[in-house]
């Protein structure tokens, strides 16, 4: 896939890169610039800029110098994190726990993307939701369910990483009928925790995302696709991810039946 960068809304592109599985496999990678609302700027995820998408971020940024953080909040998407400090070393950097222990010869700032003093840190711009009754990072290295959701409320647009998927069919599927597909991560029964009223909880999480941010009118997912209001012909986000929560149910009851 040839990176390049998407004007989601006024103060918000997306960044949609590659990233190859062994190297061969393309499954894609994204990375969010935002203008917050003092003109300055943050990325959501890290990528290795080049070319074409470099040149577009350095020309919004000042040559860089106005991009005041970097905010990491998939556990497992690492990969590019060494390349953005390198990239923007006057930034201040943010990562996962996992981040952290993984790198920890990099310019990490004490708060971690997944607790609520970053959230208050940012909140003039942005609201951040970790779902619950999932691992947040999980023992098993293939489970890359949980992230960091953010919502910027200016352009109400979230930046997602995995836990939700939306997927744009090819033309010969659309021709067919299908159009596109918004999902949570296949991973999520082997992300609930093994307890008693997981489930219940991730369920009460994802409900109450849906309302909080039901005004949202675009969505940029990993791997897949972002989901426009400009493109979309059909459901709102509400209610695309409402759907994706009852597409879970199966999901769920399993592991209420076996946990409780």
């Amino acid at each position: 896939m040839q990176p390049h960068i998407i004007e989601v809304a006024d103060g918000f592109w997306n960044i949609r890169g590659s990233f190859k599985i062994g190297g061969i496999i393309e499954i894609g990678t994204q990375a969010s610039l935002i203008r917050r609302s003092n003109g300055r700027f943050v990325f959501l995820d890290s990528y290795a800029l080049s070319g074409e998408v470099e040149r577009q971020v350095l020309e919004l940024t000042n040559g860089g110098k106005d991009v005041d953080a970097i905010l990491n909040v998939h556990p497992f998407h690492t990969v590019y994190a060494r390349k953005m400090q390198e990239r923007f070393p006057d930034a201040r950097f943010y990562g996962t726990a996992r981040h952290l222990s993984r790198f920890p010869e990099l310019r990490w700032e004490a708060q971690r993307t997944e607790d609520s003093e970053l959230h208050t840190m940012f909140a003039d711009d942005f609201d951040f939701s970790v779902p619950r009754g999932v691992d947040f990072i999980s023992s098993n290295e293939n489970v890359h369910f949980s992230s960091v959701l953010v919502l910027h409320r200016a352009s109400k647009s979230i930046h997602v990483d995995d836990t939700i998927m939306y997927i744009r069919f090819p033309k010969a599927a659309r021709l067919l009928g299908r159009t596109d597909s918004m999902s949570f991560h296949p991973t999520l029964a082997k992300a609930l925790q093994k307890r008693a009223g997981a489930a219940r909880e991730f369920r009460q999480w994802a409900e109450g995302l849906t309302e909080r941010w039901r005004d949202a009118k675009n969505l940029c997912a990993a791997h897949t696709a972002a989901l426009t209001a400009a493109k979309n012909r059909g459901a709102s986000i509400h209610d695309r991810i409402l759907e994706a929560l009852n597409k879970a149910t199966r999901t769920l009851k399993a592991h209420e039946t076996k946990h409780g």
